[in-house]
C-alpha cells in the first residue's frame, strides 16, 4: 500500500468507530494489504487519538489461542494498543451503543512494574517485570461488518479492541502458576465458555515476551505501569443489552460488568 492508501484505510476505520457504522473489509478494497501495512494503519489511528489527548495505558495480544484463531479464521497472534478510555470499572454498566458488534473474552491481565523493551525479551525478563496479575474481561469489537476479517483487517482495526474491565484482586507471580489457571465465562448466570491460561501460547508469559519483541519492530516498548492482556483463555461470546457478564478464575478471583441500553 502507498502512504496515501494507508491513510485512507485509517480514515475509514476512524469514521466507522465514530459513527458506529461498520465498513467492508479493508482487504476487499486493498487486496494487496500486508500485515506490515495493517500495523502502520493501526499506528496512524493510535497517533491520531494520542494527538487528541488519549493516553496509551497498555497493549494486548490478540488471537493467541488456537481456539480464537480457528473462531476468527486467522493463523497467528496480533497486537493492539489499550487507550485510557477503554478501561471500565468493575461492576460498571457499559453502554451498548459505544460498540458495533461486541463480544467478550476472558483473560488474566499483567501489570508491569518495569518496562520491557525488545528485541530479545525472554520469559525471564517478563517474570522480573510483572508486578501483579488481575482477572479481566476484554470486550472486543470490530469496525468491519459482520466480523468478516482476515488477519490484516483485525490488525489495522487495533486488534479489534473495544474495552476492558479489570478485577480488583491482584496476585504476584510467586503466588500461583500462571500456566494452569482455569477460567469460565458466564452470561446471565449461564456458563458459556471454559478454558485455561495454558491455551495462551502454552504460557501467557510467553505471549507477553512475544508482544514486547513484536512491538519493538515498530519502535514501541511496554512501559512501566502498562497493562498487558496476553490473550483469551476461551472463545469469545457475543453480548447484548441487559447481559450480566462474569469471569471466574482459579486463584485470581472474579470480575463482572453488565451491558445497558436498548435491545
Amino acid at each position: 500500500m502507498t502512504p496515501e492508501e494507508r491513510q485512507q484505510a485509517a480514515d475509514a476505520l476512524a469514521e466507522a468507530a465514530a459513527s458506529r457504522t461498520p465498513i467492508a473489509p479493508l482487504t476487499e478494497r486493498w487486496d494487496g494489504m500486508t500485515i506490515a501495512d495493517a500495523y502502520e494503519v493501526q499506528l496512524l489511528n493510535v497517533r491520531r487519538q494520542v494527538a487528541a489527548s488519549a493516553r496509551v495505558r497498555g497493549h494486548k495480544v490478540g488471537l493467541a489461542s488456537k481456539a480464537m484463531q480457528q473462531q476468527v479464521g486467522v493463523h497467528e497472534p496480533d497486537f493492539g494498543h489499550l487507550l485510557h478510555d477503554m478501561f471500565a470499572y468493575e461492576e460498571e454498566a457499559l453502554a451498548a451503543d459505544r460498540f458495533i458488534a461486541p463480544r467478550v473474552e476472558v483473560e488474566p491481565a499483567f501489570v508491569l512494574g518495569r518496562s520491557l523493551a525488545g528485541p530479545g525479551v525472554t520469559v525471564a525478563d517478563v517474570v522480573r517485570a510483572v508486578d501483579c496479575v488481575l482477572p479481566s474481561l476484554e470486550i472486543v469489537d470490530s469496525r468491519v461488518a459482520d466480523w468478516r476479517i482476515r488477519i490484516e483487517d483485525t490488525v489495522a482495526d487495533n486488534a479489534s479492541s473495544g474495552a476492558l474491565v479489570l478485577g480488583g484482586r491482584p496476585l504476584r507471580l510467586v503466588d500461583f502458576d500462571p500456566r494452569t489457571v482455569g477460567a469460565s465465562l458466564s452470561i446471565n448466570g449461564e456458563i458459556r465458555q471454559t478454558g485455561s491460561t495454558a491455551a495462551v501460547l502454552g504460557n501467557p508469559l510467553t505471549a507477553v515476551a512475544w508482544l514486547a519483541n513484536k512491538v519493538a519492530t515498530f519502535g514501541v516498548e511496554l512501559a512501566e505501569g502498562d497493562v498487558v492482556l496476553p490473550g483469551s483463555c476461551t472463545r469469545m461470546e457475543p453480548i447484548a443489552p441487559g447481559d450480566v457478564v462474569r469471569a471466574d478464575f482459579d486463584r485470581l478471583g472474579h470480575v463482572a460488568f453488565h451491558v445497558e441500553g436498548a435491545a
